[in-house]
């Protein structure tokens, strides 16, 4: 007989694994469905210090592989496996894994926002190393440093707003002659922010870490070395990975799978967690309460409780 699953997480993020340790807690057959142990915004992170409990700096690897041996230490399982597709038309949902199917009572996913690809130049060889997609995570390790910015979005002012409290020096790049933003922006530091427009960063380079980037103007085609600490990447393109739904769940205009306060989507039965939902706030303690909340949310489903239960440590 197939094995029939209470819970299925597809994401092996802190939002997926803390989803796992409350689920398989609570005496729920629990499942964990990740591309990689080594993948995941979260897992580049170089260094982290600002999780609750943790007091000494750790990288993000070494938080993740915390959070794995805890859920495993509860009994959760824990599959390397690329999710291909999904159906939620029934009661019992199914995964699609590389070699297997899984079938589930419920399904939480938690699948992160690292949607884009990598496409510029040593973006990928120095991620964790200079190279972020998160000001709010990384901005205090470049205190007294020189950054830039790259993006032409709300999202990226507000990042290089972050960053000006830290850097010494924030630039943000554009490659449009008129910025879609204000650069009058209240929340940009005039003495510390600069707007650098018709340019494109086309390469990253350094050694260990990032020390230069290389600038294109986009009208004369002239390039140019610019010395850089570190570069913060807000380009079009970078959303919640969701290709592997196919359409299974309603998506907000960015593409961020929509929940209600208890994690549920509009399926009965599946849940969301962590920054596929785009919460405001993007920070590895956020989602790992939203997997909590998820994990809870799954276990009231499943026993068709008025409530969700709290404590497990007499069941």
């Amino acid at each position: 007989m197939e094995d029939l699953y209470d819970v299925i997480i597809i994401g092996g993020g802190p939002a997926g694994l803390t989803a796992a340790q409350y689920a398989s807690r609570s005496g729920l057959k629990t499942v964990v469905l990740d591309k990689s142990s080594a993948a995941g915004a979260l897992a580049y992170s170089h260094r982290i210090e600002n999780y609750p409990g943790i007091a000494e700096a750790v990288s993000g690897a070494e938080l993740l592989s915390m959070f794995r041996k805890q859920a495993l230490k509860f009994g959760a399982e824990y599959v390397e496996t690329q999710v291909s597709g999904v159906n939620f038309e029934h009661d019992i949902k199914e995964v699609y894994g590389t070699e297997d199917v899984y079938k589930g009572k419920t399904v939480i996913v938690a699948t992160g926002s690292m949607g884009r690809k990598a496409s510029i130049p040593g973006e990928e060889a120095f991620l964790g190393k200079g190279v972020s997609y998160c000001a709010t995570c990384d901005a205090a390790f470049f205190k007294g440093l020189t950054v830039c910015v790259l993006g032409d979005s709300e999202e990226a002012v507000r990042e290089a707003g972050v960053l000006a409290h830290h850097a010494k020096e924030v630039s943000i790049i554009t490659p449009l002659k008129e910025p879609t933003f204000s650069v009058d922006d209240p929340s940009l530091p005039q003495d510390r922010v600069r707007i650098i427009t018709k340019a494109r960063v086309v390469s990253i380079h350094g050694a260990q870490f990032v020390t230069t980037v290389k600038v294109k103007d986009t009208e004369s085609g002239e390039e140019r070395e610019m010395p850089v600490d570190g570069v913060f990447i807000y380009l079009v393109g970078s959303r919640p990975v969701v290709d592997f739904l196919r359409a299974s769940l309603p998506l907000s205009d960015k593409a961020c799978v929509m929940t209600h306060r208890s994690m549920e989507t509009s399926i009965p039965g599946v849940f969301a967690a962590g920054d596929v939902t785009c919460g405001e706030v993007r920070q590895v303690v956020v989602a790992s309460a939203f997997g909590c909340i998820a994990a809870l949310s799954a276990e009231k489903f499943i026993h068709n409780r008025q409530r969700a239960r709290f404590d497990w440590s007499k069941a």
